[in-house]
């Protein structure tokens, strides 16, 4: 059981690394909810765009409270770099996948995003605290 233990418990040292993999993963979780919820429902792909933007908020704000509970201080700062890098990552992503060219909404959504992060990250960082 030790050796169960030992292969599956590590640990990333880099606040804003954990966090975005932690984003990364509600992201995923968030996008199969909704393919299930698309699949077998009524609605078509046009009446996603809030369940998305639902799912991308709260992917950075588990992403900053990540980035912030494993950093010791500084959790805004930690969040909102996570954010930021979720932001951006989403944002390429979708440049090269759907062969768009951003525009200044989606650099807007860049900066909630990273509001929302830094915003877990200082619950995150006083979590650690208690």
């Amino acid at each position: 059981m030790s050796l169960i233990r030992r292969l599956f418990s590590w640990k990333i040292s880099s606040p804003v690394l954990s966090g975005l993999i932690r984003s990364f993963l509600w992201m995923m979780l968030g996008a199969f909810i909704l393919s299930l919820l698309l699949w077998g429902s009524g609605l078509q792909e046009q009446d996603l765009t809030m369940y998305t933007y639902i799912v991308h908020g709260v992917a950075a704000a588990f992403g900053g409270l990540t980035a912030g509970s494993r950093a010791l201080r500084k959790g805004w700062y930690q969040g909102a770099l996570t954010g930021l890098f979720y932001g951006l990552a989403v944002l390429l992503i979708g440049f090269l996948a759907l062969d768009s060219s951003p525009a200044g909404m989606d650099f807007l959504w860049v900066l909630a995003a990273a509001g929302i992060s830094a915003l877990g990250g200082m619950f995150g960082v006083n979590l650690q605290k208690s």
